[in-house]
């Protein structure tokens, strides 16, 4: 099912939660909604489920205005954060719940009903279950039965709002894995927004990353992470460092600095420059480069992650070196960015990748 989002917008007591929103979502796909609070993420969500309507634009299911029509009209699965299932029904009863209440001329027989639960509950591998309650089963378990249930109805497009937000990290990362191979398995047209970048980046076909009631960039986890296109974007998705420079005939200084970094065509003035902290090289001195005063140094995982203080007062920035690198405090490091890029203040925009 093609999804289409046209022109949507969104206000609450005349403040505006989606301002001009368009998007186009494949047959299949499985789209992420990634960003902060507040962002708009879970309004659009639930616009498309028809759980709330907007104020304007309209959104298509196919070639058909949905706009609107209600949640049963679409025919949408729904997967809430807190999995939202009845605690005096069996597993077996709570999946199959979807088709119990349909009208009864669409209403399938009890024995067809009890089948698809426990076709259900093999898809999402809780074979057996099927007469526990909810409080029988783990977080992680209590998922997978609350999209069996949004599965249940066989839905036109599957909605799933923070599906992992309750769960702690590892249970988090096995469920991505395995909602991933479900999609595969079933090929529901499927959205799902988190606050979560290693969740979408990994989990899905194309990210949509939202700010302030817009959408800053919509693209797969290589356009998101290896080209973004806003600063937003750039410091949102993964880790990032930025200094404040000037571009002057091409090349970028910090302050007195020159840095050594060519700005090709970039017209002369004020810009942020931004680059990876782990995708840096350092310099044994140099006529042109970063360089700073180490004010901090603390191992993360395999690498060790330093501040340093660079220029003018108040400018810190992080990079990555070897974790068996023993740096004091207050030593001098200097370096240069492999992979960069250049954003101005009126949003004219430069990358560039060194050789």
């Amino acid at each position: 099912m093609d999804l289409r989002v046209n022109s949507i917008d969104k206000s609450f007591s005349g403040v505006a939660a989606l301002d001009n929103v368009s998007l186009d979502i494949h047959s299949g796909e499985l789209i992420a909604l990634l960003g902060p609070s507040g962002s708009g993420k879970t309004t659009l969500l639930r616009l498309i489920a028809g759980l709330d309507f907007p104020t304007g634009g309209a959104i298509h299911f196919g070639n058909e205005d949905a706009s609107a029509k209600s949640v049963q009209e679409r025919n949408v699965g729904f997967v809430f954060q807190h999995y939202a299932l009845f605690r005096h029904m069996t597993v077996a009863d709570n999946i199959g719940f979807g088709l119990k209440v349909r009208p009864a001329a669409t209403r399938p027989p009890k024995t067809e009903i009890r089948r698809r639960a426990l076709e259900l509950l093999d898809l999402v591998q809780l074979s057996g279950l099927e007469n526990r309650y909810p409080n029988q089963l783990s977080g992680g378990q209590r998922q997978r039965v609350a999209l069996a249930r949004a599965l249940a109805i066989e839905p036109r497009v599957l909605l799933l709002d923070e599906p992992f937000g309750a769960l702690d990290a590892q249970v988090r990362r096995d469920l991505r894995r395995w909602l991933r191979e479900i999609h595969d398995r079933t090929g529901h047209t499927t959205v799902f927004v988190t606050h979560d970048q290693e969740e979408a980046l990994e989990l899905a076909d194309r990210v949509v990353v939202m700010s302030k009631g817009r959408i800053e960039q919509v693209g797969s986890a290589d356009d998101i992470y290896d080209t973004p296109n806003s600063p937003f974007v750039y410091g949102f998705i993964g880790e990032s460092s930025r200094l404040p420079v000037r571009v002057e005939d091409g090349q970028i200084w910090l302050e007195d600095r020159l840095l050594g970094l060519e700005a090709g065509h970039a017209p002369a003035g004020p810009a942020q420059l931004f680059f990876r902290p782990h995708d840096i090289e350092e310099l044994e001195g140099c006529g042109g480069c970063i360089a700073g005063t180490v004010t901090t140094s603390r191992r993360v995982e395999a690498k060790r992650r330093v501040e340093l203080a660079v220029g003018g007062p108040g400018h810190r920035i992080e990079i990555e070196v070897p974790a068996e690198r023993s740096i004091p405090d207050g030593g001098r490091i200097a370096f240069r960015p492999n992979s960069w890029k250049l954003f101005r203040p009126i949003e004219a925009r430069i990358g560039a990748k060194l050789p």
